[in-house]
């Protein structure tokens, strides 16, 4: 299983970008698609994460600010980022949950390679 990122760059305070990610490798069915980031010298923690079926949830700093949203028979996600801060500043990394594929197997987590997100004026 492959998810593959594309959409980082930089952007000034207030301005916005879009993150997407595909997943591809023979897969039969995804439970859920997200979004994580880490900054330097943090954790990484959840931007935002969409089961298949539509139920979202978000981090409380992106709250109103970032959308998830899907293209499920595409597997893609895609994470819509406005009003962004410098603290948003950090290495996005595409997740997926619970991935089984055609010839059996599963993965738990599934990860993609981080999309560095610099805001900065």
């Amino acid at each position: 299983v492959q998810l593959v990122g594309s959409g980082g760059g930089s952007v000034q305070p207030g301005g916005s970008l879009r993150l997407s990610c595909a997943a591809s490798g023979s897969i039969f069915s995804i439970n859920a698609m997200g979004w994580y980031r880490q900054a330097p010298g943090k954790e990484r923690e959840l931007v935002a994460h969409r089961t298949t079926y539509g139920t979202t949830n978000y981090a409380d700093s992106v709250k109103g600010r970032f959308t998830i949203s899907a293209d499920n028979a595409k597997n893609t996600v895609y994470l819509q980022m406005n009003s962004l801060k410098p603290e948003d500043t950090a290495v996005y990394y595409c997740n997926a949950k619970d991935v089984r594929t055609t010839n059996y197997m599963y993965y738990g987590d599934a990860w993609g390679q981080g999309l560095l997100v610099t805001v900065s004026s």
